[in-house]
């Protein structure tokens, strides 16, 4: 697709993918709220408010400030959710949800540089056991993801122990790169947000993924190459004999889904409500 052909007697390489609508279609985050409705983790207003965060995330993204309030609200919406409950409906759910919105287009990117002899490093905001087996899917080589902290009775302190946003991605980048010996400007990046930019502009090959306004402008200033990826298929549909591996054990971190859905939600509709009032007062 992109002629990626390594030379094996160079240093090590990796390619570093977000996830949300770079590898796959919709918010992983988001994608879950059904799922954790029917397991009795939220209400069904909840519910409602995920599919109208889905609907503003497709059609913009989310700025920084938002994130910061999906991610202070996202750590007192899990709190006291038991682990192994959430472990168990992200288990049973995940193929469902998640095989049906992977790019075709990001699926065989991944082959490729794989091809290369690069290693594929998903780096994502959302909770490492979203992540985690949505990489093993994929083939992906590791990942970085957001991890929240557990508590003795096996439920969420409501704390975040790590939380991959921004400019933490470029750093987990650069540590991998040392630990694993990569050369960055060597390596690839690809993301659809320009809160990613501090990840983009640290490896030598950035791409602008189905770009959010601001990421478009600054590739454009940067003359970074732009992608737009718009196919959608199940992996065993594009793989004739594909198998779905069995299913890992996952650990409920991935609860920070269902929060960060949540969180936005409740601050568009919030603002939305907001506008509503004042254009009445007119």
């Amino acid at each position: 697709m992109l002629g990626l052909v390594e030379n094996h007697s160079s240093p090590r390489t990796a390619a570093f993918f977000d996830l949300d609508k770079t590898v796959i279609a919709k918010s992983s985050t988001l994608t879950f709220s059904k799922s954790f409705y029917q397991g009795g983790l939220i209400n069904r207003r909840a519910v409602l408010r995920t599919a109208y965060a889905q609907f503003v995330f497709l059609a913009g993204g989310a700025d920084h400030d938002q994130m910061e309030r999906m991610r202070e609200y996202l750590s007192a919406l899990c709190k006291g959710w038991n682990v192994q409950q959430v472990k168990e409906i992200v288990a049973e759910t995940l193929h469902d949800l998640i095989d049906p919105i992977i790019y075709d287009e990001a699926a065989s990117l991944i082959e490729e540089h794989h091809a290369a002899g690069r290693d594929v490093v998903i780096v994502s905001t959302s909770g490492a056991e979203v992540v985690e087996p949505i990489g093993e899917l994929l083939g992906a080589d590791r990942v970085v993801a957001t991890r929240m902290v557990v508590g003795e009775d096996g439920c969420f302190t409501g704390e975040v122990e790590y939380y991959a946003y921004g400019p933490t991605k470029a750093e987990a980048v650069k540590e991998l790169a040392a630990s694993e010996g990569y050369d960055l400007a060597r390596c690839y990046a690809y993301s659809d947000s320009a809160t990613d930019v501090p990840m983009l502009e640290s490896v030598g090959h950035p791409y602008a993924v189905n770009p959010d306004r601001a990421l478009r402008r600054e590739a454009t200033a940067r003359d970074w190459p732009v992608l737009a990826f718009s196919r959608p298929v199940r992996l065993k549909q594009r793989l004739p004999g594909f198998r779905i591996p069995p299913r890992p054990a996952l650990v409920a971190a991935a609860a920070v889904g269902a929060a960060a859905a949540t969180a936005g939600l409740v601050w568009y509709v919030n603002r939305a409500s907001r506008r509503r009032d004042a254009f009445a007062r007119i």
